[in-house]
C-alpha cells in the first residue's frame, strides 16, 4: 500500500517548484530574498551598459545577419526605399537559392564571432541539478559586452498569463512589472507562433520565431537558458532591461526575438539582454544575476 504521506509530499514538491509563479506567493516574499527580484535602490540603475550602445551593438548584429542572408530578402528589399537598397546591395542572381535551415544557422554563429568576437550555444549545464545551461563556445566575451537576449512573448502586468505560467520556470518579471515568457514549449510557444503569425505582413516580418527551434537565425536568443548564480559560482553576467526605439529599421525586426502579446500595444517593445559583468573565457558557462547596482 502507498505510504499515505506521499501524495502530502507530492503536493508540497510541485509548490515548492511553481510558488515562485504564483502572484499572492511573490508579493509577500519579495523583501525576503534579494537575490531572486529585480530590485534597484532609490538613486540606482540598473543600466551597465547604455541604451545607445545596446543599440548600436544589435542594429550592428542584425544587419550583419541581413546582409549576410540577402538570398532570402529579395521581396522585402522590393519594398524598402531605393536608399536602403543601395546600402545592402542587391543578391546576385545565383545566391537566390533556398538554404537549409542548418546552413543559415551556422552562417549566423560565423557573423555573431565576426562581429563581437564570441559565440554561445546551450550545453548541458556544470550544475548537475540545473539542466541546461549557456557557455562562450568560441572567442572570449570582453567585459561590458552584450552576451544575450531574453526571447519571448511580453505581457504587460494587466495581462492575462495564467495558464501560461503553470509549471513554467521560463518567466522573467521586469522592474516595471511586464513579464517576458521565454518558454519553448506548450502553450507559450503556441502563443509566441501567434502573435508572431499575426503581426507578419507579407515578406515583413516583425520578429523572430526561430529560437522556437533549435537552429535560431539569431543565435543570441538563449538568455533562457542561463542559470542563476549559486554560492558555488559566481554571476559573471546580469539582466538589464532595454526597449527598443521605433528607430530600429523595419527590415532588421525580424532578428526580435520577442513580440508583444496585445496587438494594438503602441511604443517600445521591452527587450531584456545579458551583459557581461567581466571578462569571460571561452568554454565559461554563463550565470547570471538579477540586479547589478550603479550609482
Amino acid at each position: 500500500m502507498r505510504d499515505p504521506g506521499y501524495l502530502l509530499r507530492a503536493v508540497f514538491g510541485t509548490w515548492r517548484s511553481y510558488r515562485h509563479r504564483f502572484v499572492p506567493w511573490v508579493a509577500l516574499n519579495l523583501a525576503r530574498n534579494r537575490r531572486t527580484t529585480r530590485y534597484v535602490p532609490e538613486g540606482c540603475t540598473d543600466k551597465v551598459k547604455s541604451d545607445a550602445e545596446v543599440y548600436s551593438t544589435l542594429v550592428k548584429v542584425f544587419q550583419a545577419f541581413f546582409i549576410g542572408d540577402l538570398s532570402r530578402q529579395t521581396d522585402l528589399l522590393n519594398l524598402l526605399s531605393e536608399t536602403t537598397q543601395c546600402v545592402y546591395g542587391r543578391p546576385a542572381a545565383e545566391m537566390i537559392k533556398a538554404r537549409a535551415p542548418e546552413d543559415i544557422f551556422q552562417q549566423a554563429e560565423d557573423i555573431m564571432y565576426d562581429c563581437l568576437g564570441f559565440c554561445i550555444g546551450r550545453g548541458p549545464s556544470t550544475i548537475s541539478t540545473a539542466g541546461a545551461g549557456v557557455f562562450v563556445c568560441r572567442g572570449r566575451v570582453c567585459k561590458g559586452a552584450v552576451v544575450s537576449m531574453y526571447p519571448g512573448t511580453v505581457y504587460q502586468n494587466y495581462e492575462p498569463i495564467f495558464f501560461q505560467s503553470i509549471g513554467n520556470p521560463f518567466i522573467f518579471r521586469c522592474l516595471d512589472g511586464i513579464l517576458i515568457d521565454g518558454n519553448d514549449k506548450g502553450i507559450s510557444k503556441s502563443v509566441y507562433r501567434s502573435c508572431s503569425r499575426r503581426d507578419s505582413l507579407g515578406p515583413l516580418i516583425l520578429c523572430d520565431a526561430t529560437w522556437l527551434t533549435p537552429l535560431p537565425q539569431n543565435p543570441l536568443a538563449v538568455a533562457q537558458y542561463v542559470n542563476n548564480c549559486s554560492n558555488e559560482h559566481d554571476a559573471n553576467v546580469c539582466y538589464q532591461e532595454f526597449d527598443v526605439p521605433e528607430t530600429l529599421p523595419v527590415e532588421l525586426r525580424q532578428y526580435l526575438p520577442n513580440t508583444n502579446y496585445s496587438h494594438d500595444l503602441h511604443g517600445p517593445l521591452r527587450c531584456v539582454i545579458l551583459v557581461a559583468l567581466r571578462d569571460i573565457d571561452c568554454g565559461e558557462e554563463l550565470f547570471s544575476n538579477y540586479f547589478t547596482l550603479v550609482r
